[in-house]
C-alpha cells in the first residue's frame, strides 16, 4: 500500500475515533483509553536506551499523567462543564507530549534537564514557545469548527445520496450550458479554479490535507459563466458532473477563489467540452472513496481535482505527474514549469478598510 494512502487512512481513523469518543464517550470508555495510552508510551519507554533512572521516573511521569487525565474526567467532565469532553480528548496527547520533548531524536537516549537548564530559558525561548501554543490553539480551533457536529451531521445526511461504484447523474448539463461553452471556443484558455468554498465536506477534507483550498473547478471563459466540476450537487441534482454558479464557493464568512489560466489549442479546448459532454451522456457518480484510496471504480467516477486532472490528461495539456491521490492544491502548486498564470484572487466577503 502506498505510504502517503496508508497515512491517510490511518489519520482519517483517528479523526473517526475522536468523534466517536465526543459523541458516545464515558468515564469506562475514557479510562481504558487513557490507560491504553498509558500502556503504549511506557512500552516505548522500556524499550528505549536510556539509563533506568530516567526510563523509570519518565514511567513515573506517564502514570501521573494518566492519573490527571482520570481525575480530571471524572471532576470536570461528569460536571458537564461546556466544552469539557474536548479537553478530555485533548488530554489524550499529553503523554505523547511528554514523550516527545523528553526523548531526544529517534532512538536517543532519555535524559531529564539539569536545575541549571531548567531555570536557564530565554526570551527568545518563551516567544517561539507562546507562538507555538497560539498556533496549536487556532489550529485546534479551525478542526473543532470543522468536526463540528453541524458538519457531521450535514455530512452523514448527504452520503445516501452517493454512490462510488455506480452512475447516479446524467443530464445535469443543459444544452444552454453547452452553448456557453461553444461561444467560449475563440478564448484559447481553460481557467483552473481552486477554492475555499466552506461547505461540510472541504472543511472535514481539510482536517486532513492541512490546507486552506479544497475544491477544484474548471471553467471555459474568463468570465467563470461555464464552471463545471464533480461536487455534492446541491440538493438539486444527484453527486457526480455538475455546473457551479459563482455563488456556489460562498458559504462562509472567508470563502474565496483563486483562479489561474492555462493556454490551449483550439481542438485542445473542443475535445475538453466533447469529453463533458460524453460524460454528461453517460453518466457519473462523485467518487467519496476515491479521496481515501485514490482509485476510481468506473471512469466517470471521479472526485473534483481528479476530474480536474483527468480532463486536462485527456486533451494532452497535463504539466505534472499525477500523484495517486490529487489534491486541489495540487493543481497550482505542482506547476513546476509555470504553465499556469494567475489571474486573481476573488474574496466574498471582504471588509473594505474605509
Amino acid at each position: 500500500m502506498n505510504v502517503k494512502r496508508y497515512i491517510t487512512i490511518i489519520n482519517f481513523a483517528i479523526v473517526m475515533f475522536i468523534v466517536a469518543l465526543l459523541y458516545y464517550g464515558n468515564t469506562v470508555l475514557f479510562s481504558l483509553v487513557y490507560l491504553a495510552t498509558f500502556l503504549f508510551v511506557t512500552f516505548r519507554a522500556i524499550l528505549s536506551a536510556g539509563r533506568i533512572q530516567s526510563r523509570f521516573l519518565l514511567i513515573s511521569t506517564y502514570f501521573v499523567a494518566m492519573a490527571l487525565q482520570v481525575a480530571f474526567y471524572i471532576l470536570v467532565v461528569e460536571s458537564r462543564h461546556p466544552f469539557s469532553k474536548v479537553f478530555a480528548v485533548v488530554l489524550l496527547l499529553l503523554p505523547m507530549v511528554l514523550s516527545h520533548y523528553v526523548t531526544i531524536g529517534k532512538n536517543a537516549e532519555l535524559y531529564l534537564p539539569t536545575l541549571q537548564e531548567a531555570v536557564t530559558i530565554s526570551f527568545s525561548q518563551i516567544r517561539l514557545l507562546a507562538s507555538k501554543i497560539t498556533q496549536t490553539s487556532d489550529s485546534l480551533r479551525k478542526t473543532g469548527r470543522s468536526l463540528s457536529p453541524a458538519n457531521f451531521r450535514r455530512l452523514v445526511d448527504d452520503l445516501p445520496n452517493h454512490d462510488s461504484f455506480h452512475y447516479i447523474n446524467a443530464g445535469s448539463l443543459t444544452e444552454d450550458y453547452f452553448h456557453a461553452v461553444e461561444a467560449s471556443l475563440d478564448d484559447h484558455s481553460l481557467y483552473i479554479i481552486i477554492s475555499n468554498t466552506g461547505t461540510p465536506a472541504s472543511d472535514i477534507i481539510s482536517v486532513f490535507t492541512r490546507k486552506q483550498f479544497n475544491h477544484a473547478s474548471l471553467s471555459f471563459d474568463a468570465d467563470m459563466q461555464t464552471i463545471v466540476s464533480y461536487n455534492g450537487g446541491e440538493r438539486v441534482y444527484p453527486p457526480g458532473l455538475n455546473r457551479e454558479m459563482i455563488e456556489f464557493f460562498n458559504k462562509k464568512p472567508d470563502a474565496s477563489i483563486l483562479i489561474y489560466r492555462l493556454p490551449v489549442t483550439g481542438e485542445q479546448k473542443r475535445a475538453a467540452m466533447d469529453k463533458i459532454r460524453q460524460i454528461n451522456e453517460e453518466g457519473s457518480a462523485y467518487n467519496l472513496l476515491g479521496l481515501l484510496t485514490g482509485k476510481s471504480y468506473r471512469s466517470n467516477i471521479m472526485y473534483c481535482s481528479q476530474f480536474v486532472y483527468s480532463l486536462l490528461r485527456h486533451i494532452g495539456a497535463t504539466y505534472f505527474e499525477s500523484p495517486e491521490i490529487i489534491k486541489p492544491t495540487d493543481l497550482i502548486e505542482k506547476d513546476y514549469f509555470r504553465k499556469l498564470e494567475f489571474v486573481e484572487e476573488l474574496r466574498f466577503n471582504a471588509i473594505s478598510d474605509n
